[in-house]
């Protein structure tokens, strides 16, 4: 088998049922989606190199094959009665591990900027990333049938992205640099 099937040469591109044009909404979603799998494989090698990160490498890997789910789920052409991948449980997993990665970082009061630690710097590039497939997602789901948890999915995780980055910052006893021109947005919440 041939790497390469010059199918595609001429703007088009296959998905699951039928062949549509590469500038699709179909395709800019998956095609954003998969964008941020790479990042996220660039997360996994940062966390792994510190064993205070090991319980993220590994969520990150489940997140990977979560991703690929999104995929799949936004892949067919004519969608019909196929079960999708993507559940309400997976956002739910979502949520506790951000509730969980929340309570390990200081109270935050102002915006942050994005960086601090490699990792953390890495989880933010994810963050945005994620934040254009929510939005490619959501074109997609206002022109044509597509799994609704696969928008909230995408809507958690740049949301656990932001927690996990701000988590290990925290771990590694890196503060968050706050952007110095804003005011104080958010109300600093009671952890006892």
């Amino acid at each position: 088998m041939k790497l390469y099937t010059k199918t595609g040469d001429g703007g088009m591109t296959g998905m699951i049922g039928g062949r549509v044009r590469k500038d699709d909404a179909r395709v800019e979603a998956c095609g954003t989606i998969d964008e941020l799998n790479s990042l996220v494989g660039l997360a996994i090698q940062s966390a792994a190199l510190d064993e205070r990160y090991a319980d993220l490498a590994g969520r990150l890997t489940v997140i990977q094959h979560e991703l690929f789910d999104c995929g799949s789920d936004l892949s067919y052409v004519n969608p019909g009665d196929r079960p999708y991948k993507v559940t309400p449980e997976m956002v739910e997993a979502l949520e506790a591990d951000i509730d969980r990665l929340h309570a390990e970082a200081p109270p935050i009061r102002r915006f942050i900027l994005p960086g601090g630690t490699p990792l953390a710097a890495w989880l933010h590039a994810c963050r945005t990333v994620c934040r254009r497939a929510e939005r490619r997602t959501v074109s997609l789901a206002g022109a044509t049938e597509a799994n609704r948890e696969v928008l909230r999915y995408l809507n958690r995780l740049s949301d656990y992205f932001f927690a996990a980055a701000r988590a290990a910052n925290a771990r590694a006893g890196v503060p968050d640099t706050e952007y110095v021109r804003g005011a104080d947005v958010f109300r600093l919440e009671d952890r006892s």
